[in-house]
């Protein structure tokens, strides 16, 4: 055999080589993946064969199947729209589910091995079984509530409610929302439609404002500055720098208060800089302490977690973006003070989800314990009973518990004489701090409040509340929204 033959023989063999491993690698590795795809028509249709299970609220379904005449045999839609659209989410025919109809697909659509037994008696049957329901944690009263103030304010922001105590998610909103039914079309064109038309919306929809995005936090932050203060030897009445005006070193820029009235004097105590909002008071208070303190505190409270999601304690959720202060050092390693003075107001480099911002307000309220936040109560199979219940876990222990007592103390300050006046409610005992936000980029500020909510000495309910660039008073409305917001919490818990 000449040269050439002898190349091209060779050729031809690594070709037939690269193809046979290509084939096991499909039917040896990829099968499932392939078999399992959502682009795989005979998968569609077994899958719609099945009527999906319901997302519970909890004795009423947000959701609902109608049987159609067409190859898909169930329609998903969604009878309430928008007001559960950014945590319930949607399930297309082609494409990425969203929300617990993502991260619980697999119980909803009855392929979960928790639902074996009810699939081998759909072999003896010859019926298909619907798929388990989800019930979930949330309030009805707290999620309209939410929905419903946020919408008639701003229509932009979010809120996020917690049981303190467990974790239980009571409200997690997003404005402006959108109407997940079109998205969830049988016919694909239609949804591919109704998808771009809501990814061009200026207001961006789509956006998960409450956990997927995060903020300049503004004056929030002030009460991680005063956690790391009271863990360095500070105490509610020790005085600290103040003034109508403070120029950090190394910097020309000058901070100074919202307004002329905000502690003028050369000091005040730690508990009327918080209940006044005083920004030269906690930007000399972070400089003072330095970097590391107002980082590591941060950290304890769960800033810079890049692995958070919110969905079922045993796994799954929907993901969180990541909060995180920035770098407050500079190049040498050395503290740069200007942006730690900064930092300690909120700004600089500072960003928070308004999920992060509800567990630092239910951190304080559980003395100094943040428990995990989730979503799923309970999976309940075709029968109705249960075969998963969320037993609530601590997720870390950022304060000692006589340190998160005495800050709950200052909290509280601020809603009774404070900044928060608009947060409170009747017989309740209620803590909160309020916060506007700079964006940086010449459009109105943020506004925020993050407070609790303490019936007969039990942290019943801590909310934040996140107005996007809402402007002048924005963070006194998000204090009336938390308000409400908290007030349906406790009723739905009996509590009022």
């Amino acid at each position: 055999m000449n040269a050439p033959l002898r190349r091209v023989g060779i050729v031809l063999m690594v070709l037939f080589g690269l193809l046979f491993a290509n084939l096991n690698w499909v039917q040896a590795y990829r099968a499932d993946e392939y078999r399992n795809s959502p682009y795989n028509a005979r998968v569609q249709i077994a899958e719609y064969q099945r009527e999906r299970g319901m997302v519970m609220v909890g004795q009423e379904p947000t959701t609902a199947n109608v049987e159609t005449d067409g190859r898909l045999t169930y329609l998903r839609t969604y009878p309430e729209e928008g007001r559960w659209a950014h945590v319930v989410g949607y399930k297309p025919v082609n494409g990425a589910a969203t929300g617990i109809e993502a991260f619980e697909n697999d119980f909803l659509s009855g392929s979960s091995d928790m639902l074996f037994v009810d699939r081998v008696r759909d072999l003896f049957t010859g019926r298909r079984t619907p798929g388990g329901n989800v019930v979930t944690t949330l309030s009805r009263p707290a999620q309209q509530i939410a929905f419903e103030e946020v919408q008639g304010s701003t229509n932009r922001g979010a809120v996020v409610a917690l049981d303190p105590r467990t974790g239980a998610v009571q409200a997690l909103v997003s404005l402006p929302s959108f109407d997940p039914n079109p998205l969830a079309s049988h016919d694909p064109a239609e949804a591919q439609e109704a998808y771009e038309a809501l990814e061009d919306d200026p207001g961006q929809p789509l956006r998960n404002r409450a956990l997927s995005e995060t903020y300049h936090p503004g004056s929030v932050f002030k009460v991680i500055g005063s956690a790391a203060a009271l863990q360095h030897g500070y105490t509610a009445d020790t005085a600290i720098p103040a003034g109508p005006v403070y120029q950090p070193p190394q910097t020309t820029h000058e901070i100074r208060n919202a307004s002329p009235s905000i502690c003028p004097q050369d000091e005040v105590t730690l508990a009327v800089a918080l209940r006044d909002s005083c920004n030269t008071g906690y930007a000399q208070l972070g400089v003072d302490l330095g970097g590391d303190a107002l980082l590591e505190t941060a950290q304890a409270f769960g800033l810079g977690d890049d692995e958070f999601a919110v969905g079922r304690l045993d796994g799954g959720g929907i993901p969180v973006a990541t909060s995180h202060t920035g770098d407050l050092r500079r190049e040498d390693g050395q503290d740069d003070p200007p942006t730690v003075a900064l930092s300690s107001i909120g700004q600089a480099s500072v960003r928070v989800t308004p999920m992060q911002a509800a567990m630092i307000a239910a951190t304080v309220a559980n003395n100094g314990v943040q428990m995990r936040p989730h979503l799923v109560e309970a999976l309940e199979d075709s029968d109705l009973s249960p075969v998963y219940r969320a037993s609530p876990e601590q997720l870390r222990q950022p304060l000692p518990a006589e340190v998160a007592a005495e800050l709950r103390e200052m909290m509280v300050g601020v809603v009774t004489g404070g900044t928060g006046t608009n947060a409170r409610i009747p017989d309740v005992v209620v803590g909160g701090k309020t916060g506007t936000a700079e964006t940086g980029d010449g459009e109105p500020n943020h506004g925020w409040f993050i407070g609790f909510a303490i019936v007969d000495g039990e942290p019943v309910s801590a909310v934040a509340v996140f107005l996007e660039n809402a402007g002048q008073g924005a963070s006194s409305e998000a204090a009336r929204i938390a308000g409400q917001v908290m007030r349906a919490a406790i009723a739905d818990q009996g509590g009022g």
